[in-house]
């Protein structure tokens, strides 16, 4: 079932105890490089504290958050025109589209409006959803880690995807 309510929305001051509620659930840290149980106030400190070329945007639904992406702008010279980014979900979300809609509005912002030419992402080879996704918006495995992190007491493999843009 896709949820059709979302709405898709810069991050505000006030997002950070939401954030902090997002990241804690065990579902959702596993799969990112975030430590179990993050500070609110680390959260409250990355909202005030954006760097230039990066850009957070959350799902909400009914003003509630149930989804985040964050993608950054390469600023070195040389590689401007190359974006990296990360997406977490609600684990009571997964498989609603709420990704789908962050990876959609996410592809907007880059292809349209920051002539980013190139998006990359690292995801953890057990990650077969998020893989899945990012394949769908034209993401391909152009390398793999192997003991990339530490997660749950192992090292964890690691994909290196990127999607190029094609001009029309």
């Amino acid at each position: 079932m896709f949820m059709t309510n979302v709405q898709i929305r810069h991050v505000e001051s006030t997002d950070y105890p939401a954030l902090q509620q997002l990241f804690s659930h065990p579902q959702v840290y596993r799969d990112t490089l975030q430590l179990p149980l993050p500070p609110e106030d680390m959260w409250a400190k990355k909202i005030k504290d954006i760097p230039v070329g990066m850009h957070n945007l959350v799902a909400c639904i009914d003003g509630e958050i149930v989804g985040q992406l964050t993608v950054e702008a390469n600023q070195r010279a040389s590689r401007r025109h190359v974006a990296t980014f990360g997406i977490a979900v609600a684990a009571n979300f997964c498989g609603k589209g709420i990704g789908s809609r962050l990876m959609a509005a996410m592809i907007d912002l880059c292809d349209n409006w920051l002539n980013i030419q190139r998006i990359e992402l690292t995801v953890f080879v057990d990650n077969a959803a998020a893989i899945a996704l990012y394949h769908k918006f034209g993401f391909e495995i152009e390398g793999t880690s192997p003991r990339f992190a530490f997660r749950d007491g192992q090292h964890v493999d690691a994909h290196h995807m990127g999607r190029v843009r094609v001009s029309a």
